[in-house]
């Protein structure tokens, strides 16, 4: 059995040194958000760009703070996500778009996945498909806190993550193909109460909890169920959460330490004493 071997990718093509990735990493799919979050920050630095992969470094409210682009599908996530952690990211927050499943959700509602379908693929070759994908309970809860804290509409439950954007979601193809197996993979989701689905979270979610890291994922419904349109309106709500939910943590994570302690959630949601 061999070693890891130094591929084309390790260290982003070799761009990246030691010290230069966050323990909070961001990871978006596409190379423009990485770009609007760091519009966000106190400062930001490019400090690779290599394939798909675009990463900044830089700070939120004086937390150190990396956003990567991981591109569209498991195969490039997996990626994103081995080199970050072999880079030192601890905690990841996957922020993306998403179609909604059940009925009543929105185009611009948030949802926050516990854990994924793995329908990815991607994830098979890492362990057995028994094995579930999902999210650190801490990353869940912030999220939560920071969605109520900024009055955000959202959902929280549990996600798909298909391992093709066209076929693999049950979408008629070029020339009107389709095969048989995908016809009803849309109702059987929606029967099944899963929320959603995407092409990255199962990857991610499998791969952190394999290697002992904090996995989260917030996405924005775009699929707008009243014109059948893209509908990007919930996107910015999206960033904000999740950079909220990256100051939440950190101040529990700083907390724990401070008190040993090896887990902390937040008193949600808060109520006043009921007297005897």
């Amino acid at each position: 059995m061999k070693d890891r071997p130094e591929y084309i990718h390790e260290a982003m093509g070799g761009q990246i040194q030691p010290g230069q990735i966050a323990d909070y990493v961001l990871v978006p799919g596409s190379e423009k958000r990485v770009e609007q979050f760091t519009t966000m920050w106190d400062d930001a630095r490019k400090i690779a760009h290599h394939y798909e992969f675009l990463v900044y470094s830089g700070t939120l409210a004086g937390i150190p703070i990396t956003a990567c682009s991981t591109g569209i599908g498991g195969r490039s996530t997996g990626i994103a996500i081995d080199e970050m952690a072999a880079l030192g990211g601890k905690t990841f927050i996957r922020v993306g778009v998403t179609g909604g499943l059940q009925p009543g959700f929105k185009a611009g509602d948030l949802i926050i996945a516990t854990g994924a379908v793995r329908m990815d693929k991607t994830s098979e070759h890492y362990v057995f498909i028994e094995y579930p994908a999902v999210a650190d309970v801490e990353v869940t809860c912030a999220l939560i806190a920071a969605a109520e804290k900024l009055g955000f509409p959202y959902h929280v439950g549990i996600t798909a993550t298909a391992s093709s954007f066209y076929a693999g979601e049950g979408v008629t193809c070029f020339g009107g193909y389709r095969h048989s197996k995908m016809d009803h993979i849309e109702s059987d989701l929606k029967a099944a109460n899963v929320y959603d689905w995407d092409t990255e979270t199962a990857t991610i979610y499998t791969l952190c909890s394999l290697y002992g890291l904090r996995a989260g994922r917030v996405n924005t419904i775009v699929d707008d169920p009243v014109t059948g349109q893209y509908n990007p309106v919930g996107e910015p709500n999206a960033m904000q959460v999740s950079l909220e939910a990256i100051k939440i943590l950190a101040g529990w994570d700083a907390e724990k330490k401070k008190r040993g302690l090896k887990l902390m959630l937040p008193a949600f949601p808060e109520r006043e004493e009921i007297a005897p």
